[in-house]
């Protein structure tokens, strides 16, 4: 099992931000996390990646048990992409620094380097097309440039599990359809890690998305199939406003009714 959250709650101080969280995510399986700006979902993620502690319910990650295992090595085994990342990567590092850095799951080089990692590396950079900007300094990167070399650095040490947090914030609309084009050549690999895809648009909810977790004031609102969660009727009930939810092919497109 690659998530098995029982009944999990979070508290600070006197409150509650999540509670009583069920969750199961299987090998293989590609999850979009929708819900609103404090709704809980940064919380989740720093559960997930072990920065955090369930305050009750059992949490266990890649068949990890919290409590029972060594945090720092199971966050080798999952690649996170955050915009709270990119902000501690040096503005100076050439985009093949960065991608080596995620071997490590650190920020910065700890250990040696092998050629083999170079090739790695490079063969990323180029996967997710990266070449155009590969000997630019970070700093100099668009914010859509800057998410595709952050991905590829996340699969640099062929993470089980992939959390994409919100990856289109700040990009335009033509940046953001290359990047949700590269995920979805990345979910339709035979080797590709389980994706949990982060986001309050539904608009971003790619077909490779099968299952999603609607999360609303720190608790599950729903889970299930996405096809089957993403009527007008059910959204306008999850957002507390009228929307409309049309398909345009693959691809859905959401609307508030006026």
């Amino acid at each position: 099992m690659i998530i098995n959250a029982d009944q999990i709650s979070w508290r600070r101080e006197n409150k509650v931000v999540l509670k009583d969280v069920t969750w199961q995510v299987r090998k293989g399986e590609h999850w979009s996390l929708v819900g609103l700006n404090g709704s809980g979902k940064t919380t989740l993620l720093k559960m997930i990646n072990g920065y955090i502690w369930p305050s009750s319910g059992t949490l266990s990650v890649l068949d990890q048990s919290f409590g029972q295992t060594d945090l720092r090595e199971l966050r080798k085994r999952i690649g996170w992409v955050s915009s709270a990342l990119a902000e501690q990567l040096r503005p100076v590092e050439k985009p093949e620094s960065i991608v080596l850095s995620g071997k490590f799951a650190s920020i910065g080089l700890y250990d040696s380097i092998t050629n083999d990692d170079h090739h790695q590396a490079k063969a990323l950079l180029d996967l997710l097309d990266c070449h155009p900007f590969a000997d630019r300094p970070f700093g100099t990167l668009s914010q859509g440039e800057k998410q595709r070399v952050l991905i590829a650095r996340a699969l640099m040490a062929s993470p089980e599990l992939l959390i994409l947090d919100e990856p289109c914030n700040g990009l335009d609309i033509f940046a953001r359809e290359r990047l949700l084009t590269i995920v979805q050549k990345l979910a339709s690999q035979s080797d590709s890690p389980t994706m949990i895809f982060v986001t309050h648009h539904v608009g971003e909810l790619l077909p490779c998305f099968e299952h999603t977790l609607l999360l609303k004031a720190g608790k599950v609102y729903q889970s299930g199939r996405t096809e089957d969660l993403m009527s007008p009727k059910n959204m306008t009930n999850f957002y507390g406003g009228n929307v409309v939810v049309e398909r345009h092919g693959e691809r859905l497109s959401m609307a508030i009714h006026s």
